[in-house]
């Protein structure tokens, strides 16, 4: 559509063709409006040229130029220019709010992105199935724990087995005792640990409080999660090495 410039031209030019007024020749030079009409649309032609750039810069200095632009047109169609600028500016509020919701949706794809990532990449990595992988990555997560460490854990405590028992009574996929369990869950019941969840829970909180018990010492928590805190205290406050092989067992460490 001609532009508001353009069109009173246009309409300047008809009113002296009536008048009999004899104009410059379309090979002179341009009228300043159609000097100014011909700068702006080149400027605007090389902005649309310019898009792909633009979408490297950072979004709002694509809005500010878009609202520059826009608020450029509305002043030389010649709306009032304070009424301009409140509209104006109600857009940019508009497009600015969408734009944090993009981002934000843009930001929880990512995320779970990387969670199927990391369920998929895991589930091939130890054989495991993918509903169990999820379990033990959304559970870690959860309860505050690294899921890396989560699933090697669960790879040295049972080996992937829900059904797991160790000769001294630990249970399921943890290994939690029904003691430690108890405490963590009073009134648990015993079968009640052999849930894929229930277990997995229980056995990552756990490892979490010795964490934050031996204030983030991995290697340390990891031992008391083995051989029990009382046993630990006791040898460390011996003077003794209370470290047995497990932590670094549970780490992948020679």
């Amino acid at each position: 559509m001609p532009s508001a410039v353009w069109q009173w031209e246009s309409a300047r030019r008809r009113a002296l063709r009536s008048a009999r007024i004899v104009l410059p020749p379309p090979t002179g030079l341009p009228s300043p409006l159609r000097q100014w009409e011909e700068e702006h649309l080149r400027g605007w032609r090389r902005w649309v040229g310019e898009l792909p750039a633009l979408a490297r810069r950072s979004a709002r200095s694509v809005l500010i130029g878009v609202a520059a632009f826009v608020l450029g047109m509305q002043v030389a169609s010649g709306r009032n220019v304070v009424m301009a600028g409140v509209d104006l500016k109600d857009r940019v509020a508009a497009a600015e709010q969408a734009l944090k919701a993009s981002q934000g949706e843009l930001e929880l794809a990512r995320l779970e992105l990387t969670r199927l990532n990391a369920i998929i990449d895991n589930s091939a990595k130890y054989r495991i199935p993918a509903d169990l992988s999820a379990a033990i990555y959304d559970i870690a997560l959860s309860e505050g724990l690294d899921p890396d460490l989560a699933y090697r854990l669960v790879r040295v405590e049972s080996g992937f087995v829900r059904t797991a028992v160790s000769p001294v009574g630990a249970v399921g996929l943890t290994q939690v005792m029904p003691s430690t369990a108890e405490e963590l869950s009073p009134g648990i019941a015993y079968h009640e640990l052999f849930e894929r969840d229930t277990n997995l829970r229980l056995g990552f909180r756990y490892l979490r409080q010795l964490l934050e018990k031996y204030n983030g010492d991995l290697h340390l928590a990891l031992t008391a999660y083995n051989r029990g805190p009382g046993t630990v205290d006791r040898v460390t406050q011996a003077g003794g090495d209370p470290y047995n092989g497990y932590a670094r067992a549970v780490l992948g460490l020679p």
